[in-house]
């Protein structure tokens, strides 16, 4: 069994007040902590995936702010205190400074990773 705790967690993406941890966590799982400063729009970053969209769903705990997600099926928004699955093709635009704690496919968002740091640069 793995356990790891956010300080734990190695940073796998910073910049403008986003921080993304993550790590392998097991049953081909990983724990993401998130930190997403008020304004945050994850769309550009997501340019040149499919649909312009994260395509790696995530299960997760919103821990503080508030998230507005644009799907193709609409927006929805998400406060602290839910717990959320977002299916692949989804954008986050953080409505207030946000933390969330999620679990997603190791591969698929090793992925969304990647692609996300060969456009940083």
């Amino acid at each position: 069994m793995t356990a790891a705790t956010r300080t734990d967690v190695p940073i796998a993406l910073e910049g403008d007040g986003v921080v993304l941890r993550t790590q392998v966590i097991g049953g081909g799982f990983s724990v993401g902590y998130v930190t997403l400063p008020q304004g945050a729009d994850m769309g550009p970053a997501f340019k040149g995936l499919p649909g312009d969209a994260c395509h790696c769903p995530h299960r997760g705990y919103l821990l503080k702010g508030r998230l507005l997600m644009h799907t193709a099926e609409g927006n929805e928004t998400y406060e602290a205190g839910q717990a959320y699955y977002w299916a692949p093709g989804h954008v986050p635009v953080a409505l207030e400074d946000s933390e969330l704690v999620e679990f997603s496919p190791s591969e698929d968002f090793r992925k969304v990773i990647d692609h996300i740091t060969s456009a940083m640069g």
